[in-house]
């Protein structure tokens, strides 16, 4: 914009043209236009500049408007400061989804539906007569066992309805995905499917057939398999526009049963829907022993049949309440911000829209609360519920058939019922993913509440893996360890219930194992795994152990931590024994000052940063004394400041001179510049040190 000349009036006679900048639109109004002082640009125009607006003394102190005064009255209410306000609703226009996008989203669902619906169907064959299949396309499951039961055609689907984030307009960049719930016919199903994975075996084979024919159309720009939500036996079709609309959406395709096909009471997570016989390959067992339940395998299930209730309830929660939705977006992006809502088991932002739909049926959050108040509920709620101890509900029948939430917290960790009653929102959840998302939750309503001009910045904006919020790092590699594992913690019932995810049915007990093993020295212990990323559907689908690596963090605390001892029962004591049992041939008898006989542990710690690092130690022996993985698959990653918190000071030292006081005395003065670049080598030891905590581990 060039120089405007001197002495233009702004709001002047008709046919006067208006050169005034956009931002002072507001301050010179046409209802001024009566004023006998004019709006004017003052200055020279040599200057070539802008120059500040000259207003009249009624202008300067005229009274505020009523839009005014309900935006101040809304900033005082609803948000801590004017600052904070701009800053929420900058970060909201940069997450949520362009109307012009939109647009061109929507042709795309429509041309994606009508596709769907033109898939021609398939004669019948077996399960295990998989021959009709085309040569570019792989089943997306690993069929182990192959054999099983029932028959299979294609047909196309009865209904495709958009489901999730997009339809309730609270989904946020940059990638946006876009959740279609593909209902199978009747015709495709039986009535004994839900049983030893049939209805996942069809589930899989439907997906196969449609993305045969669907990669085959010009529309599309790439065809590929993913697993939803991480659990590998669910995958979903990946479709993507074709050009430059490439990065625009990508639709997830997700066959369903119909809504009332399985019978909910035959998925309770006391029921057994995967028999031991069929998946270990023996002859049932003629003591008439009772089946493991398989609550996470009912529940896998129950989800693909409460799509579309989910997506009607939220609807009607959030409808119109702009606030609601602006809250689950920022809950969202805190949750992205943490890496807490990635791969199995992550706190995914549907938890938190449910979380959210729970809150205001309770009353906690009413539909006329701000963005920013939404959040602060959320947060309040999340630090201070513990739902591995005291679950919560959305149901609100009292039938007496209905399972209690005392029947979920013996089958699962966290506990989050929906509107059914029969689901578990939070049965992936494991409780040191909730515990952290516990933790990280206490911070921020700490943040909050200290009014920090910094706040929104560490709170939204800044990203903290974990490599980041956690003092000690370890990564177990190769994963494949962990089936033997499973079979050492003989977990033959979880692998049952989870489809032979190793992975999956370890983890709960090495997480409990270190934790009782770490005791008073660990504040909080949590884990995550890489998503598995999407693979081409001419492809085998990725194995368990091609999932990277598991990563544990170690949250210490200060007490206790640099102690060598541990102290256990006295040895006529019958705890004595357990702790034997635990701590294996590093449990020994020692005589105290006190003249007590215990058990106690001694751990092998020369100096201060050696005690540093004892939990190492806990850590490679307890694994492999109990779930056989030897101390080369642990990659541990601590204690890498100690040699430059010495270093400096040794250099320091030596970089001096002595020199001779009034008094007679020697004193040294040591050398500036030496100092400085102590500090310069110290900064670039602590820049590598981060670097090399950052970046991933690989062999």
């Amino acid at each position: 914009m060039g120089p405007a000349p001197a002495g233009v009036q702004h709001r002047g006679a008709a046919g006067e043209s208006e050169v005034m900048e956009l931002a002072l639109e507001d301050t010179c109004k046409e209802g001024k236009k009566e004023s006998s002082k004019k709006c004017t640009l003052a200055g020279s125009p040599v200057d070539g500049l802008l120059q500040p607006v000259k207003l009249s003394q009624a202008e300067l102190y005229k009274e505020p408007t009523n839009e005014e005064l309900n935006r101040l009255r809304e900033t005082e209410s609803l948000f801590h400061s004017s600052l904070l306000r701009l800053q929420v609703e900058e970060l909201l226009k940069e997450v949520r989804l362009p109307e012009k996008k939109k647009a061109r989203i929507d042709a795309f669902l429509r041309e994606v539906h009508q596709r769907v619906l033109k898939v021609p169907s398939t004669p019948k064959t077996e399960l295990t007569d998989q021959t009709w299949l085309p040569a570019g396309v792989r089943v997306p499951l690993h069929q182990v066992p192959y054999t099983v039961k029932g028959s299979f055609c294609f047909l196309p689907p009865a209904q495709v309805t958009v489901v999730g984030s997009y339809l309730l307009g609270t989904c946020v960049r940059p990638d946006i995905n876009v959740d279609m719930a593909v209902t199978m016919p009747r015709e495709i199903l039986q009535d004994k499917d839900g049983l030893n994975q049939r209805y996942f075996r069809k589930r899989a084979l439907y997906l196969a057939h449609l993305a045969h024919h669907l990669g085959q159309d010009p529309l599309f720009g790439s065809v590929h398999f993913s697993y939803t939500n991480g659990c590998h036996l669910k995958p979903s079709l990946l479709l993507r526009p074709h050009g430059k609309n490439e990065r625009l959406v990508t639709v997830r395709l997700h066959p369903c049963p119909p809504p009332d096909f399985f019978r909910p009471c035959r998925l309770l997570p006391s029921k057994n829907n995967v028999r031991s016989a069929w998946y270990r390959g023996q002859s049932p067992p003629g003591d008439g022993s009772p089946e493991p339940p398989t609550p996470h395998y009912n529940t896998w299930v129950l989800q693909d049949m409460t799509l579309e209730s989910h997506v009607q309830l939220l609807s009607t929660v959030l409808g119109s309440a702009s606030g609601l939705k602006d809250g689950v977006a920022l809950l969202k992006v805190w949750l992205r911000q943490r890496e807490l809502d990635k791969g199995l088991g992550g706190f995914s932002g549907f938890l938190v829209s449910m979380l959210v739909a729970f809150l205001v049926s309770t009353r906690k959050i009413h539909t006329t609360m701000s963005g920013y108040q939404v959040l602060r509920s959320g947060l309040q709620f999340l630090a201070t519920t513990d739902l591995t101890v005291n679950g919560i509900s959305l149901c609100l029948s009292s039938d007496p058939s209905l399972p209690a939430l005392a029947d979920f917290h013996q089958a699962f960790s966290v506990v989050f019922l929906d509107s059914s009653g029969y689901l578990n929102l939070c049965a992936d959840v494991t409780a040191s993913t909730y515990h952290q998302v516990q933790h990280e939750a206490r911070l921020s309503m700490a943040l909050l509440d200290s009014r920090a001009d910094d706040g929104f910045q560490f709170l939204l904006m800044t990203p903290k893996p974990m490599i980041r919020a956690f003092d000690h790092v370890l990564h177990l590699h190769p994963l494949s360890r962990l089936q033997a594992a499973c079979h050492r913690l003989k977990l033959w019932p979880e692998l049952q219930d989870l489809g032979g995810d190793y992975v999956s049915a370890a983890l709960g007990s090495l997480t409990t194992l270190l934790e009782q093993g770490l005791g008073s020295r660990l504040h909080l212990l949590a884990h995550t795994r890489p998503p598995v990323l999407e693979w081409d559907i001419s492809q085998d689908p990725p194995k368990h152990r091609d999932s990277g690596t598991l990563t544990l963090g170690l949250l210490l605390r200060p007490e206790g931590l640099t102690s060598v001892l541990e102290l256990g029962p006295e040895a006529n004591q019958p705890e004595a024994a357990e702790f034997r049992q635990f701590w294996g041939s590093r449990s020994e008898l020692r005589r105290f000052q006190d003249g007590a006989i215990r058990e106690a542990v001694v751990w092998e710690a020369a100096s201060m940063a050696q005690k540093r690092l004892i939990p190492h130690q806990v850590v490679t022996h307890l694994l492999a004394l109990h779930a056989d993985i030897p101390d080369t698959c642990v990659h541990y990653v601590g204690g890498l400041l100690d040699a430059l918190i010495q270093s400096p000071k040794e250099a320091s030292n030596t970089k001096g001179h002595m020199v001779v006081s009034q008094g007679g005395e020697l004193v040294m003065v040591p050398n500036v510049e030496a100092i400085l670049e102590d500090f310069a080598i110290l900064g670039e030891g602590l820049v590598q040190s981060v670097e090399a905590r950052s970046e991933r581990w690989t062999v």
